[in-house]
């Protein structure tokens, strides 16, 4: 049995490493390449009306289940492209196929809830008045330094500009200024030591390091009654 993973056609003793004929063509003869140009240029046209059908929700961020239709067609078309003893017309309906499951799926996810929220996802609020939400951070597993990116690409500086932020069902962020802000943690880098010192504090607010929550500065107990975390500093203002 040796040499019977390699390929079903060929022999062990007959794979060359200087065969370049082989390495470039395969088995197929030359004029196949003229065939893969037209039948790649046929797959293309199909694929472009396959996305005109689906919709304008595939040229923006894709949902979990566009993006499992999207991995799909891309394993769909490539085989009829370049396969010579596969036919057009079966990848064409495995295509069709695929196009009418999610239609299908996109009118149950608007006539029931439950199945939009299985394959759409949910909206989630993962800042509220500038404190962390950490158990909703925790069941989109978001970390602080993904969102504390995202907040300063949105030119934030501390929590306490912060109103909200939801995570969309696509993993984008809406994110709601506060008016004014407050003091609140701050979100520049550690490993930016200069700017993080030029941060004016405010010694009567102290915030949880944790989650942002904040207290006055002479509140006890120590413990976050947000959290649970105790260790604290002082809320900054924004530059």
């Amino acid at each position: 049995m040796e040499g019977e993973g390699l390929t079903q056609d060929m022999k062990k003793e007959e794979i060359q490493i200087t065969d370049w004929q082989r390495i470039l063509l395969g088995q197929a003869p030359v004029e196949f390449l003229l065939e893969v140009v037209v039948r790649t240029l046929i797959i293309y046209l199909v694929l472009v009306l396959a996305m005109r059908v689906l919709g304008k929700r595939m040229n923006a961020q894709l949902s979990v289940a566009e993006l499992s239709v999207m991995i799909m067609l891309g394993g769909i078309v490539s085989v009829p492209m370049q396969v010579p003893n596969r036919g057009l017309l079966h990848g064409i309906l495995v295509l069709s196929c695929m196009v009418g499951m999610y239609r299908g799926i996109n009118w149950l996810a608007y006539r029931f809830r439950r199945v939009e929220q299985l394959t759409q996802g949910n909206l989630h609020i993962v800042v509220t008045d500038g404190v962390l939400d950490l158990e909703a951070m925790t069941r989109v597993r978001l970390s602080r330094q993904q969102l504390f990116a995202n907040l300063r690409a949105a030119e934030m500086q501390q929590l306490g500009q912060v109103k909200r932020v939801y995570m969309e069902a696509n993993g984008k962020f809406s994110i709601y200024p506060q008016e004014p802000p407050r003091p609140g943690l701050s979100l520049l880098p550690e490993k930016d030591p200069a700017i993080r010192q030029a941060e004016p504090e405010d010694s009567a607010v102290k915030v949880c390091l944790q989650c942002g929550h904040p207290e006055p500065a002479d509140h006890k107990p120590w413990q976050c009654p947000h959290c649970g975390h105790q260790h604290w500093t002082y809320g900054v203002h924004t530059l």
